[in-house]
């Protein structure tokens, strides 16, 4: 069994017991219970029900496991040709490692 689920923008495949790294959710400690409740899609042994936008009842109880953990960093270079023109930015995305308890739907 599976879901289609969306988590603060974005959409990911759930199954019980899967880790996921999602956005970081403020304000949440290690051992907290999060639920989610916008169920986009849902298969149950081949029977696969969809959303209207969202199922109704159906939702993801996962545990944060690590409240923050920083994704790898990303390095954005520009430069004009011949103007002396460079610019060096970096970026480190924040996520929230959880890890998928029970699927209800």
């Amino acid at each position: 069994m599976y879901v289609i689920a969306e988590i603060q923008g974005q959409q990911f495949k759930i199954e019980q017991g899967k880790k996921l790294f999602v956005h970081h959710i403020q304000n949440v400690e290690a051992g907290a219970t999060v639920e989610f409740e916008k169920i986009l899609l849902a298969d149950k042994d081949g029977q696969v029900t969809v959303g209207t936008p969202v199922i109704e009842g159906a939702k993801v109880v996962c545990e944060v496991k690590t409240p923050l953990v920083k994704g790898d960093k990303v390095l954005v270079f520009k430069k004009k040709i011949r103007k002396g023109y460079r610019k060096l930015n970096g970026h480190r995305q924040q996520f929230t490692e959880v890890i998928v308890k029970e699927v209800i739907a």
